[in-house]
């Protein structure tokens, strides 16, 4: 599955358009990596554990919305776009949307 943030894959021709296709994830951050957190942006310095939680929810969203599109017969995903939110009473919930247009390529 290729997924690509421009509209067109080099090298490919697209054959086929299917539908937009997303892949939501909504994660809660835990008390202990709040507190480590809180450190870091008392004392400076980057937050490595929030740093992994977002890495791991955004290849989630990712997947998901590649197998949504495989769902549709598609072999690609276009024009993909990822965003961020925060949720939840005290902003304690991360949630990660990738969107695309799922399409078949030659």
């Amino acid at each position: 599955m290729i997924l690509t943030t421009t509209p067109t894959i080099e090298g490919h021709a697209i054959v086929e358009y299917k539908p937009i296709v997303f892949g939501e994830v909504v994660s809660g951050v835990n008390v202990v990596k709040d507190i480590f957190a809180g450190a870091r942006n008392f004392f400076g310095g980057r937050s490595q554990s929030y740093e992994d939680e977002l890495m791991k929810a955004r290849e989630q969203a990712l997947n998901e919305m590649a197998q949504r599109a495989q769902q549709y017969g598609a072999n690609a995903v276009v024009g993909v776009d990822i965003d961020y939110e925060t949720l939840g009473e005290g902003s304690n919930m991360l949630m990660v949307t990738a969107s695309g247009t799922a399409v078949v390529v030659s």
